[in-house]
């Protein structure tokens, strides 16, 4: 099982520019309910700005954060995978560094954005469907 399977039939992901505000990002964030973004400077992937980039900066920075730009804020480098990566490494590269996305990447350019949920509900459908398969097999032997 590779992340390629995972984001086939993806939609196009949703990224944010560098020099937008925290403000601005905090807002995309819970409007469209999701964790993370990638984060832009031009058509370069240069961070990855979250909800616990968020959490960490307020505490860091008071309220004021909410007027700074995403770049001083994010997540740099970020971490990334390869299309052709297996879940189960995806995963544990997720849970030894201990962050819940990853930009997928080919030749420089982002192609898909996974979440920890992502990889986990692919695995759980998987095993679910094999057992399954082992039930149908054994009812009938």
């Amino acid at each position: 099982m590779t992340i390629e399977r995972i984001i086939a039939g993806r939609e196009a992901v949703i990224t944010c520019q560098a020099d937008c505000t925290v403000s601005e990002a905090s807002s995309i964030l819970a409007e469209r309910r999701i964790g993370a973004l990638p984060i832009f400077d031009g058509d370069s992937l240069v961070g990855i700005f979250s909800e616990r980039d968020l959490i960490y900066r307020l505490r860091e920075f008071g309220p004021s954060v909410l007027g700074m730009q995403v770049s001083e804020v994010m997540t740099t480098p970020p971490l990334t995978v390869e299309p052709s990566a297996s879940a189960l490494a995806a995963l544990a590269l997720m849970t030894r560094r201990r962050v819940r996305h990853l930009p997928v990447m080919v030749e420089g350019r982002m192609i898909a954005f996974v979440s920890i949920g992502d990889i986990v509900k692919y695995r759980l459908e998987k095993v679910e469907s094999e057992a399954a398969a082992m039930r149908d097999y054994i009812q009938t032997a």
